[in-house]
């Protein structure tokens, strides 16, 4: 499988703390991956540098086929190259109906005011169903985004990163706050999508990563501690250790 992204030596200091150590990390074109450890691994940092917010002070961050550094590109340019981040907090427009927010998504970037002169096309106005059907709010699109559950909130959200089609989705911590049944058919949304793109879930809920069913890197202090199945690095006696027996 080829590469999608390759961060290599990546190292970032704040303060003199190394958030980042030498963190080398590479995904696949379509591929789910879930990047655990404890709190202070790195892990939003790591979030950050690939999405521009944060400059490493060495290393490199290599994007797609053309191996292009992204290094030098903002945040909004390294977003629509095709990078697109779920916070922890779902950030919908409350006041909007799901219908809206979507349509707004698939607008990309134009910001709010465009969308009230926009004439919506009939290849537009299937897409936002399509969406909504992926991530099962077809029923609730006339809905104000306001009445939701936390849970469809975080749904309406990864449908909007969706709309965008990036090709690499980050997602911090899913499952936080999520009924049982919630965080199914988030594992389902996610599993779904990393048919066709990559996903990395940054994830501290081991039942959810179980269910992902998907490679695991741990970080420990801004580095990769252990890469592979959930049962392979659980068993590892470093994991163990600095994060499992905590």
């Amino acid at each position: 499988m080829s590469t999608l992204l390759e961060v290599s030596g990546v190292s970032v200091s704040f303060d003199g703390f190394k958030a980042i150590n030498n963190l080398s990390f590479r995904i696949g074109q379509a591929e789910m991956r879930a990047v655990i450890g404890p709190n202070g691994a790195g892990k939003t940092t790591f979030m950050d540098i690939v999405t521009g917010k944060t400059r490493p002070d060495e290393g490199r961050v290599l994007w797609g086929e053309r191996s292009l550094s992204l290094l030098g590109l903002s945040e909004a340019q390294i977003a629509r190259a095709g990078i697109g981040r779920k916070f922890q907090k779902p950030t919908v427009f409350e006041d909007q109906s799901v219908h809206e927010n979507l349509l707004m998504a698939l607008q990309g970037p134009r910001g709010p005011w465009s969308v009230l002169f926009y004439r919506p096309n009939a290849a537009d106005l299937a897409r936002v169903g399509e969406l909504a059907a992926e991530i099962g709010l077809a029923d609730h699109l006339p809905r104000k985004a306001g009445e939701l559950s936390h849970g469809q909130k975080q749904w309406l959200e990864i449908g909007m990163l969706l709309a965008q089609d990036p090709r690499l989705l980050l997602v911090d911590e899913p499952a936080a706050g999520m009924t049982p049944e919630e965080r199914e058919h988030t594992t389902a949304i996610l599993v779904e999508a990393a048919k066709t793109r990559a996903v990395v879930v940054v994830e501290h809920d081991m039942e959810f990563v179980r269910r992902l069913n998907c490679k695991v890197t741990v970080l420990h202090e801004g580095a990769v501690l252990a890469e592979g199945s959930l049962d392979h690095v659980t068993a590892d006696k470093r994991v163990i250790d600095v994060y499992l027996g905590r």
